[in-house]
């Protein structure tokens, strides 16, 4: 039966929720995005320090606070959510997140930068913990991963909408409210929560939700045993969870692939920007009479319409990852073959970027491409490595076990940071700022493929855990 005609035959609102978690992580992405995209501008009015170096080091430390942060949240979140339930936890997420995006527009130091930076970090850390949770309560394993691509997409389309929008805001107002706009945004998202939200057995008494629905939402017999079995109900300690080499393969699997793309998110602007002051200087000296506009230059590109372009490349990267598995298992693999395969050709697409920085120097629309098609990749192995906690875990320990996932993602996103940090500062005192990304290019080629080794040693075999 096809994915159109099982909807109308048992409903489709357990797409509808989907649709409210999409939209909260575009806004969760939109949020986060407004920082990477501003950095010359804050560079430029001071925020981070007075020459290249300090400032590429102080943006750094910014970063890392968030990070840390998040790291923290990450934890904590999961563990809340799991307590209070996915409505609460959300929205309770949302209102943080979208108060801390406001308050980065009365900082104007880096200590006050870091400060709001943190503030974010942690509220931001709920997204993902309870839109996982909500996607295992709503939606059959078969559907998940397509579920996941679908609102993880959100994430792209919230890193599209920032570079079309926030330069123009910042240029005609003032950076500071780019910041307040795409803040208060979040906030007209919890009307629709708080309206349209509850759990499948919620909705089913109220009448919103078919019983076919509701049964299909249920047809998993794996985990109605493990539910069945699980006769106590008590919440499951962090501690007990990482007794589990399924916890383990989720943590180092976010460890080693997050920062991958935190760094892009963050340094992506820079190195673009980098690459069209590179074109220009080479123009220059090659003609030094050239007193035209240097967007005229051969090789200068609009960045920000670059980045637009490698996130929306990105958002086709995560709903094929999610609908890759659905097409495996729909044509009879075994679900385990099915997530395993799918995330093995999504490790290897990264290896684009191995090229970035030579290709850069030929046309820096190839650098774009191949970052476009890393992003991409990563968007579809992150459908799938979310996937695996609802695959191995009963529902009650998802959003923790996500947390701690994410909390790993963000400690590797942390040392990402300052490795870029130093990097760059070193090779922009040399003139050579390139030779610093190539070397960072070369760390996010491989990470997908050694973690998809190291996820598969760990655990063989998704397999459902009886806690």
């Amino acid at each position: 039966m096809s994915h159109t005609s099982l909807n109308e035959k048992i409903g489709r609102h357990r797409w509808t929720i989907c649709g409210l978690i999409f939209a909260a992580t575009t806004i969760n992405y939109l949020d986060r995005n407004v920082l990477g995209l501003l950095k010359k501008t804050l560079s430029e009015d001071g925020v981070f320090g007075a020459t290249p170096g300090d400032q590429e080091l102080n943006y750094s430390t910014v970063v890392i606070c968030f990070q840390i942060a998040y790291a923290l949240g990450m934890v904590l979140a999961g563990r809340i959510i799991d307590k209070v339930g996915t409505k609460q936890g959300y929205a309770y997420s949302l209102i943080g997140w979208s108060l801390a995006a406001i308050g980065h527009a009365f900082g104007h130091h880096t200590w006050s930068f870091g400060l709001w930076r943190a503030a974010l970090g942690v509220t931001e850390a709920g997204n993902f913990p309870a839109a996982n949770k909500a996607i295992a309560e709503w939606f059959p394993k078969k559907e998940r991963a397509f579920a996941t691509g679908f609102y993880n997409s959100g994430a792209n389309i919230g890193a599209i909408v920032a570079p079309l929008c926030v330069p123009y805001i910042a240029s005609a107002w003032g950076w500071e409210w780019a910041f307040i706009l795409t803040g208060a945004v979040g906030l007209l998202w919890l009307f629709f929560w708080y309206k349209m939200y509850g759990s499948p057995a919620e909705k089913l008494r109220s009448g919103k939700l078919q019983q076919a629905e509701y049964d299909f939402i249920h047809s998993d017999t794996d985990e109605q045993e493990a539910e069945r079995a699980d006769t106590s109900g008590e919440k499951v300690s962090w501690f007990r969870l990482l007794k589990f080499r399924q916890t383990w393969a989720f943590f180092f699997g976010k460890f080693m692939t997050d920062p991958i793309w935190w760094f892009f998110l963050f340094w992506l602007p820079s190195f673009l920007e980098g690459e069209n002051a590179r074109k220009v200087r080479e123009y220059i000296a090659a003609n030094p009479g050239f007193a035209g506009d240097k967007a005229d230059i051969p090789g200068v590109i609009s960045w920000p319409f670059a980045v637009a372009v490698v996130y929306t490349v990105s958002t086709v990267g995560s709903i094929f990852g999610g609908w890759l598995p659905k097409k495996f298992i729909d044509g009879g693999m075994d679900p385990n073959k099915a997530r395993k395969l799918s995330m093995f050709i999504f490790a290897l697409f990264p290896l684009t970027v191995l090229f970035a920085s030579r290709l850069g120097e030929i046309n820096t629309w190839l650098a774009v491409a191949t970052i476009a098609v890393a992003c991409a990749a990563h968007a579809a192995w992150s459908a799938n490595i979310f996937t695996t906690v609802s695959d191995m875990f009963p529902k009650k320990a998802v959003a923790s076990v996500t947390g701690i996932g994410g909390m790993a993602g963000a400690v590797g996103g942390i040392l990402i940071a300052r490795a870029a940090g130093l990097l760059l500062k070193h090779y922009s005192a040399l003139g050579k700022v390139e030779v610093g990304y190539g070397i960072l290019f070369v760390i996010c080629g491989s990470a997908y493929i050694t973690a998809w080794v190291l996820m598969h040693l760990l655990v063989p075999k998704f397999k459902k855990i009886v806690l």
